[in-house]
């Protein structure tokens, strides 16, 4: 019975480590995330993606002919 017990200890064990640090990694990888803003202007050769120039009734016709 004892056996019993001590195995199921260390998967507890185990399992509550492997849980801590998969929490720690999440926190890691969000909070290095957090910092980055990602509304800046882009640096560096960047390509314009769309024309303001083009009309709404233009862009709206193409979006229902295309399914866009």
């Amino acid at each position: 019975m004892k056996h019993v017990i001590w195995d199921t200890i260390k998967v507890f064990v185990i399992f509550v480590a492997c849980t801590f640090l998969f929490y720690v990694g999440l926190r890691a990888m969000h909070d290095e995330y957090e910092q980055k803003h990602r509304y800046d202007l882009p640096e560096g050769d960047s390509v314009k993606v769309f024309n303001l120039n083009e009309d709404f009734i233009d862009r709206l016709n193409l979006f229902f002919r295309l399914g866009e």
